[in-house]
C-alpha cells in the first residue's frame, strides 16, 4: 500500500531535529492539504455526500496522500508521524466540510497498531464513541462472541473497517469488523446529514484474529482522542465561518454602504474573530498534551472541547445575524459549517460533560492548586 506523497514531503519522519524545519513542514503539508480539500471537497461532493452518496474520488485522493495511515510505523506502511501534525490537518478538513471520516480512519489505525491488528485503505471508523456505551467479548471456542450496543458510529456503513474496544476476559480489546454482516444496524445521521449508525451486537460470532489485546490504547483514551479531534475540526469550521460572515459584510450594501461599516455589524465580526482565535489556541493547547500524562491530556482536552464549544455558539449566532435569512439557505455555503459545528459540539461528549471534568480536577487539586493550575504552560 502507498503511504507516501504528501506525507513524505510534509510529514517526515522523527528523525526531524530542527524546530524551524517542522514547522515549515507542518506548513507545506498544511498548504498542499488545502489545495486537494479545495479541489477534491466540491460543493457538488458534500451536497451528494448529505443524499448518502460517498465521497469516494475525495477519499482516493486522501489515501494518495498517505494521511490516514501516516501515524503508524514505517514497518507498517505509516510515516511515523507527529500526532500534532496530523490533527492540524483535521483543522483543514473542518474548515473544507470535508465528507469523508479521516479523524475515525486515524484513530481507527492508531488502535489497530496498538493491538497488532491490520489495516485497510478504504475508510474506516471506531466505536463505541459514548462513554455509556460498552461492549464484552466473550470466548466461544476458538474464537469469540461480542455483545452490546455502539450508538451514532459514525460512517458505519461506508466503512471498509470498524475498530471497536470491547472488554474482554483479561482486559479491553480490539475488535476488527469488515462490514455489517449479522449486525443489528439503525441508520441514523447528525443535522449536517453525516451517518451516525447505532450497531447492536447479539453475541455476534468473530473468528480468533479478530481480535487482540490493547497495550496502551483504552475506551477512555479513544473518547479524549475522539473529543480532541471533533474540537480540532470545529477550530477549522469556526475559521470558515469568520471569512464568510467578514466577506459577507464586506459585500453587503445597506443604506449606499457596506454593512461593514456600521459599529454594531464590527462589534460582532470583532468578537466572533476572537471567538475563534480562543477555539484555535484552547484545540492547540489540547493538541500538545497528546501522549503525555494520562490526567494532564484528559483536562486539558476538556478544557479545549468546553472551550471550543462555547465558541461554536457564539459564533453561530453571529454569524447567522450578520448573514440574515440568506445565511439559513441551502444554497449558500454558510449551513455547511454552521450545522457541522452544532453536530460535533455534541459528539464525544457534550460542553456540560466535558466542563464538568474540568471542575472536578480543579475542586480534586484544592484552593491553593487553583492559580498555578490556571498560570502552568
Amino acid at each position: 500500500m502507498a503511504r507516501r506523497g504528501i506525507i513524505a514531503l510534509g510529514l517526515g519522519l522523527r528523525e526531524r531535529r530542527h524546530k524551524m524545519a517542522i514547522r515549515d513542514e507542518t506548513r507545506m503539508l498544511l498548504e498542499s492539504m488545502g489545495r486537494l480539500f479545495e479541489d477534491k471537497a466540491t460543493r457538488q461532493v458534500i451536497d451528494a455526500a448529505e443524499t448518502g452518496v460517498f465521497a469516494t474520488g475525495l477519499w482516493a485522493a486522501m489515501v494518495e496522500t498517505g494521511l490516514p495511515h501516516a501515524a503508524l510505523p514505517e514497518s507498517a506502511g505509516g510515516a511515523d508521524a507527529e500526532w500534532s501534525d496530523l490533527f492540524a490537518t483535521l483543522r483543514v478538513a473542518g474548515r473544507f466540510s470535508a465528507p469523508i471520516p479521516l479523524a475515525e480512519t486515524m484513530q481507527a489505525g492508531w488502535i489497530a497498531a496498538d493491538a497488532g491488528l491490520e489495516t485497510v485503505d478504504g475508510p474506516m471508523t471506531v466505536g463505541p464513541v459514548r462513554a455509556s456505551d460498552r461492549l464484552t467479548l466473550e470466548r466461544d471456542g476458538n474464537g469469540w462472541r461480542l455483545s452490546g450496543i455502539a450508538s451514532r458510529v459514525p460512517y458505519a456503513r461506508a466503512a471498509t473497517r470498524i475498530l471497536l474496544l470491547a472488554d474482554g476476559p483479561d482486559g479491553e480489546m480490539a475488535v476488527t469488523l469488515d462490514g455489517l454482516a449479522g449486525v443489528e444496524v439503525a441508520p441514523g445521521k447528525n443535522i449536517a446529514n453525516e451517518p451516525r449508525d447505532t450497531l447492536t451486537f447479539a453475541g455476534l460470532r468473530l473468528s480468533a484474529d479478530a481480535a487482540a489485546p490493547v497495550k496502551s490504547v483504552s475506551h477512555a483514551a479513544l473518547y479524549r482522542r475522539g473529543a480532541l479531534a471533533r474540537a480540532t475540526m470545529m477550530s477549522g469550521a469556526l475559521e470558515r465561518t469568520l471569512d464568510l460572515a467578514v466577506t459577507y459584510a464586506q459585500e453587503r450594501q445597506q443604506f449606499g454602504r457596506p454593512i461593514s461599516k456600521f459599529q454594531a455589524v464590527q462589534q460582532n465580526l470583532a468578537v466572533l474573530a476572537g471567538q475563534t482565535a480562543a477555539a484555535i489556541a484552547a484545540s492547540d493547547v489540547g493538541i500538545e498534551a497528546l501522549g503525555g500524562d494520562p490526567e494532564r491530556e484528559e483536562f486539558l482536552i476538556a478544557i479545549a472541547k468546553t472551550r471550543v464549544g462555547e465558541a461554536a455558539t457564539l459564533a453561530c449566532e453571529i454569524a447567522h445575524q450578520v448573514h440574515g435569512a440568506i445565511g439559513f439557505t441551502k444554497e449558500y455555503a454558510l449551513q455547511l459549517s454552521t450545522r457541522r459545528l452544532w453536530s460535533w459540539r455534541e459528539e464525544f461528549g457534550s460542553d456540560p460533560e466535558w466542563a464538568a471534568k474540568v471542575g472536578a480536577t480543579v475542586c480534586a487539586r484544592g484552593a491553593d492548586a487553583l492559580w498555578p493550575t490556571l498560570t502552568a504552560a
